[in-house]
């Protein structure tokens, strides 16, 4: 069985949903990484705690369906890739890898490069998508962490920054992020952090500096205040 770290940044309810996950799935060591700054520096650190060669993420949003076992068994040479589940998002429905269960080839998490926009696609050159869903993405717990997640993806999508995205599937996704009718908790900072973030990833496309700052919970916040103040979130009820 190869080990599980739980990975969080102040999100509310994460404490209750690393207790879910200890009570579900005690046939794994599960380690949990707090508060580390930086997205790519957080999972080098979960890297560090894992004594697996390969080791599953669970984010400190993902709810995970009580059918979905980390039992995935690898062969030696199988284990220079990156895994990632799909997941449901529960504002507008999709269905994807963003938000989902990951696992990550040990060594070379550690030695990632970290200058990279997306931090999944930093670590190997292979990766393999399961259409297998893993969990519910409960990114809409509050403001900031529903607007956050919503611009860090839409910025991703915009930019087309993770590698082997498709034109059609990018634009469909980001139509869906933006212009849902949910009413779901929350989905008003979805939809405008989803619109600052299509914004975001388009202006700076080419500057992967600016790019990079996405992966900043600090600077997040601070553009998260700055948007509400400007576009209220009444404007995208």
């Amino acid at each position: 069985m190869y080990d599980i770290v739980f990975i969080s940044y102040n999100e509310p309810c994460s404490t209750d949903r690393y207790i879910e996950l200890l009570k579900g799935h005690h046939h794994n060591k599960i380690s949990r990484v707090q508060n580390i700054k930086g997205i790519h520096q957080a999972h080098i650190a979960a890297a560090n705690q894992a004594n697996t060669s390969m080791f599953y993420v669970v984010d400190a949003d993902a709810s995970i369906l009580p059918n979905f076992k980390f039992n995935l068994k690898l062969e030696p040479t199988e284990e220079d890739t990156v895994y990632v589940w799909r997941s449901v998002n529960p504002i507008n429905g999709l269905e994807y890898g963003y938000g989902g269960v990951k696992l990550l080839p040990r060594q070379l998490s550690i030695d990632m490069e970290v200058s990279n926009i997306d931090m999944t696609t930093s670590i190997s050159k292979k990766f393999k998508p399961f259409i297998e869903i893993s969990n519910i993405t409960q990114f809409n717990v509050d403001p900031l962490c529903t607007w956050r997640s919503s611009f860090r993806e839409c910025v991703k999508l915009s930019s087309k920054a993770i590698q082997g995205q498709l034109d059609k599937e990018t634009i469909e996704r980001l139509k869906i992020w933006r212009f849902n009718n949910s009413q779901a908790l929350f989905a008003e900072y979805s939809r405008g952090g989803a619109s600052a973030g299509e914004w975001y990833g388009s202006t700076y496309k080419d500057d992967p500096e600016a790019l990079t700052k996405i992966n900043d919970f600090e600077w997040l916040e601070h553009q998260f205040n700055a948007h509400v103040a400007q576009f209220p979130p009444e404007s995208f009820k």
